[in-house]
């Protein structure tokens, strides 16, 4: 199914700043590498050099590339202070631990959000969202809850999609381009209904992820992980330049 969302939509500068972000999260050009010129830009994108300005000059605030006067601009070397995020597919995060992945649709609604959840949608009080509550199994123990809501302005075509057999987050990754994403991290103790859905004694500590996209200026998606605090560990790992 395809999203009846255009990407005309979009204003001309933000889909040139989520191509040039494709391309740095996809390799074609590494940290430290010199990107093309402003005027080469313009002409692959088919724009004008000012979009171009503007999309630079965003990324360039947001640390993902580095502009310098007659040196032209750079793909950022990370330093840690900010982190390029790509938006991960749990099922295939389980399947490469060597774990059977398994999927558990709990919950599927069309219903008008709670006023903390529209105000992370942009969205007004007399409009609906679609609600999936759903668990992600790693060798038939629950190792994420999702907590997802999707706005059904930006995405019409969620309504119908059949969530309660796939993942909501594998649909939108291959109906629905993204253009921004925001992470927020922290440690949570568990609800009632958390814990009995993730099979943990009342209060555990919970590891969460809330995440929410954009396409142009309207938000897609907001979602909150919920995973056992005592399963789970990031690890980063940080090759200084001209390392190692």
């Amino acid at each position: 199914m395809t999203s009846s969302v255009r990407t005309e939509e979009q204003p001309v500068y933000r889909r040139v700043k989520g191509a040039i972000l494709d391309r740095i999260r996809a390799g074609e050009w590494r940290p430290g590498q010199r990107i093309p010129s402003e005027a080469e830009l313009a002409e692959a994108f088919g724009c004008a050099r000012m979009t171009v300005h503007r999309s630079l000059r965003e990324l360039a605030s947001e640390g993902v590339v580095e502009r310098r006067r007659r040196a032209g601009t750079r793909v950022a070397l990370q330093e840690g202070r900010n982190v390029l995020f790509d938006i991960p597919r749990i099922d295939l995060q389980i399947a490469q631990t060597g774990a059977a992945y398994r999927y558990e649709a709990v919950r599927r609604e069309v219903v008008r959000p709670p006023p903390a959840v529209r105000a992370q949608l942009g969205l007004t009080a007399r409009r609906d969202a679609l609600h999936v509550l759903c668990l992600h199994h790693a060798n038939g123990v629950p190792f994420q809850l999702e907590d997802r809501w999707i706005n059904l302005d930006a995405v019409p075509d969620a309504r119908d999609a059949d969530l309660t057999a796939e993942p909501p987050g594998r649909w939108l990754l291959a109906n629905v381009a993204w253009s921004d994403a925001e992470h927020v991290m922290s440690a949570a103790n568990a609800t009632e209904e958390e814990a009995r859905l993730l099979d943990l004694a009342g209060r555990d500590a919970l590891y969460v992820v809330e995440r929410r996209t954009w396409r142009g200026e309207r938000v897609v998606t907001y979602a909150r992980f919920a995973h056992p605090g005592r399963y789970y560990r990031l690890r980063t790992a940080i090759t200084p330049p001209g390392g190692p």
